[in-house]
C-alpha cells in the first residue's frame, strides 16, 4: 500500500513538471515572429524607399530607348541621327516641327516670301513662291486660321551621309476662306474648320554649326 502510494506521488511530481515544460514551450511558440513589415516597439518607422523610377532627363544626342508609335526601322535611323549629331534631341525637334508647321502655313497664307525664305529649302520655297505669284495674279487673298494642330508624330527618319531627314505627320484643324479681287468669298469657310493631314520632311546637314532643320518636302499624309 505504501508503495503504491509512493508510486502515485512520484507520477504526479513527473506529470507536473512534464505540464510545466510543455506549457512554457507552448507559450513560446505562440509568441508572434517579427516580419521584416513590422518593427518592434519603441523603435522609430523607417521611411519605406519608394520605387525608383527612370531618369526621364536625357543628354543630347540621346533617344530614349523606347519610342511609342515609332517602327524599329525608324528608331534605328533616329538613333543614326542623334549618334551623328550630338546636340539631337527628339521632344526639342519635334516641339520645333510644330512651331515650324505653323509658322511656314501663315507664311505662305499672308504671302510672306522673305519668311518662307528662311524656313524651306530651294525647292520647296520656289513652289511656295509660284503658288503665291498665281495667287497674287489671280487677285485672290486668302483668310486662314490654324485652328489647332491635334497630332504630331514621326513617319520616317534616315541619314544619307551627313544629311539626316525627318519625316512628320501633322494633323491639324484649319479653317480656310478665299476671297477675290472686290473681297467676296469664293470658295471655304470661318465658320467650319476642315482636318489637314500633311507629311512634311524637315533636313538638316549634320556636321554644320546651324542646327536649324529645313522644310525639304511636303506631301499629303
Amino acid at each position: 500500500m505504501i508503495e503504491i502510494v509512493i508510486l502515485a506521488m512520484i507520477a504526479a511530481f513527473l506529470g507536473l513538471r512534464l505540464y510545466s515544460v510543455l506549457g512554457r514551450r507552448a507559450e513560446h511558440e505562440e509568441e508572434p515572429v517579427p516580419t521584416r513589415f513590422e518593427r518592434p516597439e519603441g523603435t522609430a518607422p523607417r521611411a519605406v524607399p519608394a520605387p525608383s523610377q527612370p531618369d526621364m532627363a536625357r543628354r543630347p544626342g540621346e533617344v530614349q530607348r523606347e519610342i511609342p508609335g515609332v517602327s524599329p526601322a525608324i528608331e534605328g535611323a533616329l538613333r543614326q541621327i542623334a549618334a551623328a549629331d550630338r546636340r539631337f534631341d527628339m521632344a526639342q525637334f519635334l516641339g520645333g516641327a510644330r512651331g515650324a508647321y505653323r509658322m511656314v502655313l501663315e507664311a505662305f497664307w499672308r504671302g510672306d516670301r522673305e519668311e518662307l525664305r528662311s524656313l524651306c529649302d530651294d525647292d520647296v520655297y520656289a513652289s511656295f513662291a509660284a503658288a503665291i505669284d498665281a495667287r497674287e495674279a489671280a487677285g485672290e487673298t486668302l483668310e486662314n486660321r490654324l485652328v489647332r494642330i491635334e497630332n504630331v508624330q514621326i513617319e520616317g527618319a534616315s541619314l544619307d551621309g551627313r544629311i539626316a531627314r525627318i519625316a512628320v505627320l501633322f494633323v491639324a484643324d484649319v479653317a480656310a476662306v478665299t476671297r477675290d479681287r472686290d473681297g467676296h468669298v469664293i470658295a471655304g469657310s470661318l465658320v467650319d474648320a476642315i482636318e489637314a493631314r500633311d507629311i512634311w520632311t524637315f533636313s538638316r546637314d549634320v556636321s554644320s554649326a546651324d542646327p536649324d532643320w529645313l522644310l525639304d518636302e511636303t506631301d499629303e499624309g
